[in-house]
C-alpha cells in the first residue's frame, strides 16, 4: 500500500467525520486511497474499539496512514508513529475481556498488516512504545511495502509471528497468511499507487476479492511455527478463519506457485474454473411422462429432484449468471421444444444448471412431476399464507410428515420458521433480479420492503422472542440475498435482524454466523446452551455449499422453527 495525501476540506468537516454515525465515516473514509484492502479487519476492528475507546481513535483506518492524515483520527495519541498498535491494542484488550476470540484474531491481523508509506518501496516507520498486550508486543513489526528492501525476509516473519499469537488465543494460525500484501510494484512509479487496490464497498476486502494478495509463507509453513503453542485463553467464543475470508488455494506465495489448501481447513466456496469448452443441449419436448422417474419417491430423491427444478432460483446458476451464460440461457429459453442449443459456457459445472433453467422455465409442470414432487406437494398443504407479488408470489411451503415435514421447492426443513424464511428469501432474490435488470421499475428497496412484510406475516421478526430463547435479541437467522446495499449484483450473507444483529453482508457464512454467535453471548446474553447451539449451527453452515444451502443449515439447526 501506498500514501497518497488527502486534503481535508475543513476542520469542520474533520469534526463531522470523528462524530459522525458510523456509515458517515465509511463514506467519508473513501476520501483516503488505498485504505480498504483488508477491510474484514477493520471493520472487526472498528466494532470492537467501540466498546471502550479510551484515547477517542475517530477510526480504526487512520492507524494505516501516514502521519499527516493519521493525525486527523488520532484522537489523544502522539505517537503517529504508533497509532496503529495502540489501536490494536486497545481493541484486542476490549475483545480479550469478552473471551472474544473473533475480535482478538482481528486485532492482531490489523497489527500486522502494512502501514501507508510515501511511495512504492519505502518503509513505515517503527513504533518504539511498547504495548500493554504481550500478544500484540509480539507484533512490533509490521508488513512493509514489498518492494522495499528485505521486505520478503520482514513480511514471511511477521507472518509466522502472526500465526503463533494466533494458536496463542485459540485462533485460527491460516489466518496470518490473510495479513499478506500486494505483489511488489516498480520503485520508479511516481503515482504511489504500485499493485494495490481500493474499494470501499467490498465489506470483506478488494485484496482478497479481486485475489490480489501474495502469501508470505505456505500452509506447510505456518503448520510448523505453531508445533507446540497451547492456547492460553480457555472458554473463548466466536471465531474467524481463513476460509471465512478467502481460499488460501486461490492466491501464490511469493517467489512460488499458488499455495495448497491446509489439509485441516475447510475448503471455501469458490467460483468455478474458466474453460473454454461449448456445450450442445437439446431443450426437452412437452411430451408428458405418464410414469415418474424411478427413484423419486422419496424425501432424499424429492429434494435433488426439486431443486434441479427450482428455475429462476437455482442459486449456483444465479452466480454464475455472466454476460454469456446469461446469453446462453435466454437462447435456450427462446428455442423450439426439440431442438438443438449450443452454450459457450464459461464454467464447469453450470451445465446441468442452464438445462434446468430451459426445462423448468418452459415445462415446469412437466419437470415438477418427473421429479415426483406435484404428487408431494398434492399430499401437503401450502402454510404460506404471504400475497405479495413483485417478483412472483413466494414459493409455497409445503407441510406433510416426516423427520423433515416442510419443504420449499425441494429443500426440506425440520421447522416451519425456516421453511417460510426460505419462501420469503427466494421472493426477494427474483424480486432484486427483476429490479436490478429493469423487468420492474422501483429499485431494489422495494424488494426489501416486501420482504419485512413477508417475514413480518410469518412471525420471524419477533420469533422466540417472547419466550426468551435468545436472551434479549430476536430472530438470529440469516438470509442468502441478492439486491444488498454493500453489493454490487452479487447474492451474500446477512442478518435478517439487524437491529440486535447489525453486520454488513459477506460472501461467507461463518463470518455473520460467528457475529451472531459472539453477540448471543455478549450482548443478548442468550443461555450457555443456546450458545453452543449457535456454534454447532456455525459449524455446519460453514461446511456446507456457500449459497442459500449454507443459511438454511444455520437456521434449521439454531432456530428449528
Amino acid at each position: 500500500m501506498k500514501y497518497q495525501t488527502v486534503a481535508f476540506a475543513s476542520s469542520a468537516l474533520l469534526g463531522l467525520v470523528s462524530g459522525a454515525p458510523q456509515h458517515l465515516r465509511r463514506v467519508s473514509k473513501r476520501e483516503v486511497p488505498q485504505e480498504h484492502s483488508h477491510e474484514i479487519f477493520l471493520d472487526i476492528t472498528r466494532e470492537n474499539l467501540a466498546k471502550n475507546n479510551p484515547k477517542q481513535i475517530s477510526d480504526p483506518v487512520f492507524g494505516l496512514l501516514g502521519d499527516a492524515a493519521a493525525a486527523k483520527g488520532a484522537g489523544q495519541v502522539t505517537n503517529l508513529a504508533c497509532l496503529q498498535q495502540e489501536t490494536a491494542d486497545q481493541a484486542f484488550t476490549n475483545a480479550k475481556a469478552a473471551n472474544d476470540i473473533r475480535g482478538m484474531s482481528a486485532a492482531l491481523v490489523y497489527q500486522a498488516i502494512e502501514r501507508n508509506t510515501a511511495g512504492v518501496g519505502k518503509t513505515s516507520a517503527a513504533c518504539t512504545d511498547k504495548a500493554v498486550n504481550p500478544e500484540i508486543a509480539a507484533l512490533v513489526n509490521k508488513h512493509q511495502d514489498p518492494a522495499s528492501d528485505g521486505a520478503a525476509a520482514n513480511n514471511k516473519a511477521v507472518t509466522l509471528e502472526l500465526a503463533k499469537q494466533l494458536a496463542s488465543v485459540g485462533g485460527d494460525p491460516m489466518l496470518a497468511l490473510m495479513s499478506g500484501t500486494f505483489a511488489p510494484g516498480d520503485k520508479a512509479d511516481t503515482t504511489g499507487k504500485g499493485n494495490s487496490c481500493d474499494d470501499a464497498n467490498d465489506p470483506t476486502g478488494c485484496i482478497f476479492t479481486q485475489k490480489k494478495l501474495v502469501l508470505d509463507a505456505t500452509p506447510d509453513e505456518i503448520t510448523q511455527a505453531v508445533k507446540g503453542i497451547t492456547p492460553t485463553i480457555t472458554g473463548g467464543t466466536g471465531e474467524l478463519k481463513a476460509a471465512d475470508v478467502a481460499n488460501v488455494a486461490d492466491f501464490k506465495v511469493a517467489g512460488g506457485a499458488a499455495a495448497a489448501a491446509p489439509a485441516a481447513a475447510a475448503p471455501a466456496a469458490t467460483a468455478p474454473a474458466t474453460v473454454a469448452t461449448a456445450v450442445t443441449i437439446t431443450v426437452p419436448t412437452a411430451t408428458p411422462s405418464a410414469t415418474p422417474a424411478a427413484g423419486n419417491d422419496n424425501d432424499a430423491g424429492n429434494q435433488k429432484n426439486g431443486a434441479s427444478c427450482k428455475a429462476k432460483d437455482n442459486s449456483a446458476a444465479a452466480d454464475a449468471n455472466n454476460a454469456t451464460a446469461g446469453a446462453d440461457a435466454a437462447a435456450g429459453a427462446a428455442a423450439p421444444a426439440g431442438t438443438n442449443v449450443t452454450l459457450g459456457l464459461r464454467a464447469p459445472g453450470i451445465y446441468q444448471t442452464i438445462l434446468h433453467w430451459h426445462r423448468c422455465d418452459a415445462q415446469d409442470t412437466q419437470c415438477r412431476s418427473q421429479a415426483g414432487l406435484t404428487k408431494r406437494e398434492a399430499a401437503g398443504t401450502n402454510v404460506q399464507t404471504f400475497t405479495g407479488t413483485l417478483g412472483g408470489l413466494p414459493p409455497p411451503v409445503i407441510q406433510s410428515t416426516g423427520d423433515r415435514p416442510f419443504s420449499v421447492d425441494g429443500d426440506t426443513f425440520v421447522g416451519k420458521g425456516a421453511a417460510l424464511g426460505r419462501s420469503c428469501d427466494v421472493q426477494h432474490n427474483a424480486c432484486a433480479r427483476a429490479a436490478n435488470s429493469g423487468q420492474i421499475s422501483g429499485g431494489v428497496s422495494q424488494c426489501d420492503a416486501q420482504d419485512a412484510q413477508c417475514r413480518s406475516q410469518a412471525g420471524l421478526t419477533k420469533r422466540e422472542a417472547a419466550a426468551g430463547k435468545f436472551g434479549s435479541c430476536s430472530d438470529p437467522s440469516i438470509a442468502f440475498k441478492s439486491g444488498l446495499a454493500d453489493r454490487q449484483g452479487e447474492a451474500a450473507f446477512i442478518a435478517n435482524n439487524q437491529k440486535d444483529f447489525a453486520h454488513g453482508s459477506a460472501q461467507k457464512i461463518g463470518i455473520i454466523a460467528g457475529f451472531i454467535c459472539q453477540r448471543l453471548q455478549d450482548s443478548c446474553k442468550a443461555s450457555a446452551a443456546v450458545v453452543n447451539s449457535c456454534k454447532a449451527a456455525q459449524a455446519a453452515a460453514t461446511a456446507a455449499t456457500q449459497d442459500a444451502t449454507a443459511a438454511n443449515v444455520f437456521n434449521s439447526k439454531l432456530i428449528g422453527n
